[in-house]
C-alpha cells in the first residue's frame, strides 16, 4: 500500500476469499496495521501458506486462517458459529471471495447456481449469521464493474432456463452491491448499527481473471495486450475494499472503486451504480428470496 493505514490494534477482522488476490492483500495491509485478522478460505494448504507469507513480511502480524467454503451452507453456518463461540464482536467484515464466468452452468452442493451461491448467497447467509457480532463493525461486500451487466430475474435466479457465464456472473455481483445498500438500510432501520459499503476493484490482475473463461482464444489475446495499460496489481486493486474498510469519510450506503478512467484502475473514489443498483423494491424481494433460498433470516442485535 502507498496510502498509511492507520492502527487498526484490538480490532478483529474476517476476510472471505483471503489466501490469494484482493483478500490477502487486504488482510496483509490490516495485520500490518496490528488487527488480528482471520483469513477464510476453502483451501488450508493455501491458508497455511498465506499465513507464512503474511508472517515473513510481517513477523508480529497476528492472523489466522479457518476453514470457509462459501458453496456450502453447512460450511458457513459451521464457520459462523465457531467465530461466535470464540470471539464477542467483530469489526470488519470484508465479503471478498468470489468466482467468475466459468462456461458452464455449475450448481454448489446446496443446488444455487455456482456464481449466485458463491458470490452472493454464501455472503448473505455468513453476513446475516454473524450480525450478533457486527454491531459498530464495518461490512464491505465486493462487487464489480460487471454489475453493469446483470439483471436480477427474480423467476430465474439460479439459471436454470438460459445459463450464460458473463449474464449470471454480473447478476451476483449486482446482487451483491444490493445487498450492500440494503443492508445498510436495513441497518438504519431496525438500529443494528452497522455500518454497511461496497466497493470493487476495477480490472486487477488476480486469479479471479487469469480463471476465468476469457483468457483464451481472441478475447484472450485482447486482454493480455490491454493488461498493461488499462489493468493493476491485485495490490492497487485492493486498495477500495481496504479504504471502505477503514476510512473514517466512508459512510454506509457508499460504493468505491477506483478514480482513473472508466473506473479500471487508480485511486479509491466513490464509484459509479447503475439504476437497478438502487431499486429498493427488486432489493427488498432479493433479500426475502435470499433468505427463503438460505433459510438464514436477520438475528436481532441486543441494544
Amino acid at each position: 500500500m502507498t496510502e498509511a493505514v492507520p492502527p487498526q490494534t484490538g480490532k478483529l477482522a474476517v476476510i472471505t476469499g483471503a489466501t490469494g488476490g484482493l483478500g490477502f492483500e487486504n488482510a496483509l495491509a490490516l495485520a500490518r496495521a496490528g488487527a488480528f485478522v482471520v483469513l477464510a478460505g476453502r483451501n488450508e494448504a493455501k491458508g497455511r501458506a498465506a499465513i507464512k507469507r503474511i508472517n515473513a513480511q510481517c513477523p508480529q502480524a497476528a492472523a489466522q486462517f479457518r476453514r470457509l467454503d462459501l458453496a456450502s451452507l453447512a460450511s458457513v453456518e459451521a464457520f459462523a458459529q465457531g467465530l461466535k463461540q470464540d470471539y464477542k464482536r467483530l469489526d470488519i467484515l470484508i465479503n471478498n471471495a468470489g468466482l467468475m464466468a466459468p462456461a458452464q452452468r455449475q450448481t454448489t452442493v446446496d443446488g444455487f447456481e455456482l456464481q449466485l451461491g458463491t458470490n452472493y448467497l454464501g455472503h448473505f447467509a455468513l453476513t446475516l449469521s454473524l450480525l450478533p457480532l457486527l454491531k459498530g463493525a464495518r461490512v464491505v461486500s465486493l462487487s464489480s464493474l460487471a454489475h453493469k451487466l446483470g439483471r436480477i430475474d427474480l423467476k430465474d435466479l439460479q439459471g436454470k432456463k438460459r445459463y450464460q457465464p458473463w449474464r449470471a456472473y454480473g447478476q451476483s455481483k449486482l446482487a451483491m452491491l444490493m445487498f450492500a445498500l440494503e443492508l445498510h438500510r436495513r441497518s438504519e432501520r431496525n438500529g443494528w448499527g452497522l455500518v454497511s459499503v461496497a466497493a470493487h476493484p476495477g480490472w486487477a490482475r488476480t486469479d479471479l481473471v487469469a480463471n476465468g473463461p476469457g483468457t483464451g482464444g481472441f478475447m484472450g489475446l485482447g486482454m493480455r495486450l490491454a493488461a498493461p495499460f488499462f489493468s493493476q496489481s491485485a495490490e492497487e486493486g485492493s486498495r477500495p475494499s481496504l479504504h471502505a474498510a477503514i476510512a473514517p469519510e466512508v459512510n454506509g450506503g457508499d460504493y468505491w472503486g477506483p478514480d482513473g478512467f472508466l473506473e479500471l484502475k487508480g485511486r479509491p473514489a466513490r464509484a459509479a451504480m447503475t439504476a437497478a443498483a438502487r431499486d429498493t423494491a427488486v432489493a427488498a424481494d432479493l433479500w426475502e428470496a435470499s433468505e427463503r433460498l438460505t433459510g438464514v433470516t436477520a438475528i436481532p442485535l441486543a441494544r
